[in-house]
């Protein structure tokens, strides 16, 4: 790596791993849904003695400064990644393609999907810009083209958001679909609420675990997984992250968002069922020691679809951006090699293109 590149990786790593950003963090102990203003702390899920969300498992995510810092130079010293400058196949969308876009699901990229069913269309964690970063020219840098811009987007019904950090709620991302889809109902774990109505929404509607909300007669609730938030240096675990179990009445849909491996899943399917169809996370696992407690690998995601006995998975968070020391290409291999060994046929956990659709899911469903 020459002086200039690894100048480079450094400043870019530095701000995104502090997570220094122009964002205010402001005072987020209020926050409001359907029944009024009410106290972030009032949720069983806030730990008052921190003033932070915690998982019931505790914060098993709170790093050292020293372990912090040692990721930080390992990152730094990684080796060049081919994927990182070429990217991976993307399935372009006509405007026509994407107007039709019924009895469907998508792999946008990242953690974005795109599923419609009876009528509803949803779009999840969406992330359109170049980076992955508080700054729109320095940070993890998009590897993979998005398919298609916000712009072009169908009209969407709901958008899901599953924590704040800089890959899953984008400002940019949000501002265009909140320019162009003005009927838009956003719905987020609490505490998110306050940066979407900034960037521009209007109808936002912000869930406790397992408190669930009615969309046009389909059930969206958010449920535990383990995790973190962050945007600035001063708001660590001040808002909620969260998977989604969506329930329509002949088909259901589980958003894992980002999440370490736990019993959280097993935990769903004992309240809520078996989903029909699961977007699983796959990548920025590496080192395992740091990461495992933030980031399940493809063999834990192997673990995910049996936890959640899901009829169809899509693997997500994986080829768009590098934010961790594995190969961008290595998960789909590492999860090929884990579902084979499970006996878990490719007809059922879908590693697509990024823009790729997969309407089978719904045949029968």
């Amino acid at each position: 790596m020459n002086r200039r590149n690894f100048f480079i990786k450094s400043i870019a790593s530095l701000l995104y791993f502090t997570n220094s950003s122009s964002a205010k963090a402001g005072n987020q102990s209020i926050a409001q849904n359907e029944n009024g203003n009410y106290k972030l702390s009032d949720s069983p899920n806030f730990n008052n003695l921190t003033k932070r969300f915690q998982h019931p498992d505790g914060d098993l995510n709170d790093k050292s400064f020293g372990e912090l810092f040692d990721f930080f130079i390992e990152f730094l010293k990684r080796g060049d990644d081919d994927w990182e400058n070429t990217g991976f196949p993307v399935v372009r969308k006509s405007n026509v393609e994407l107007q039709d876009f019924s009895e469907n699901v998508m792999w946008v990229g990242h953690s974005t999907v795109m599923i419609n069913h009876s009528d509803l269309t949803i779009l999840t964690d969406p992330q359109f810009s170049d980076y992955a970063s508080p700054f729109s020219f320095i940070g993890p840098r998009r590897a993979t083209p998005t398919p298609f811009t916000p712009a072009e987007l169908p009209p969407i019904d709901v958008v899901l958001i599953s924590h704040n950090h800089f890959d899953h709620l984008d400002e940019y991302s949000i501002k265009e679909i909140c320019k162009h889809q003005t009927s838009v109902k956003f719905v987020v774990p609490l505490g998110v609420k306050r940066l979407l109505i900034e960037w521009g929404a209007t109808d936002v509607t912000e869930l406790d675990w397992w408190q669930p909300v009615e969309v046009n007669g389909v059930m969206f609730q958010p449920t535990p997984v383990q995790h973190w938030s962050k945007r600035s240096a001063f708001d660590r675990n001040k808002t909620l992250w969260a998977g989604w179990f969506v329930q329509w009445q002949d088909f259901s849909f589980y958003f894992a968002g980002d999440t370490g491996y736990s019993n959280d899943f097993k935990e769903v399917t004992e309240r809520l069922g078996r989903p029909s169809l699961a977007a699983i996370p796959i990548g920025a696992y590496e080192p395992r020691d740091f990461m495992k407690s933030s980031h399940i690998n493809p063999e834990d995601a192997v673990k995910v679809y049996k936890d959640l006995g899901v009829k169809y998975a899509i693997a997500i968070h994986w080829g768009t951006f590098r934010l961790t020391l594995e190969k961008m290409d290595e998960p789909p291999v590492r999860l090929d090699q884990a579902m084979r060994i499970a006996g878990i046929s490719k007809t059922r956990f879908r590693v697509l293109q990024h823009g790729q659709s997969w309407p089978e899911v719904f045949i029968g469903s």
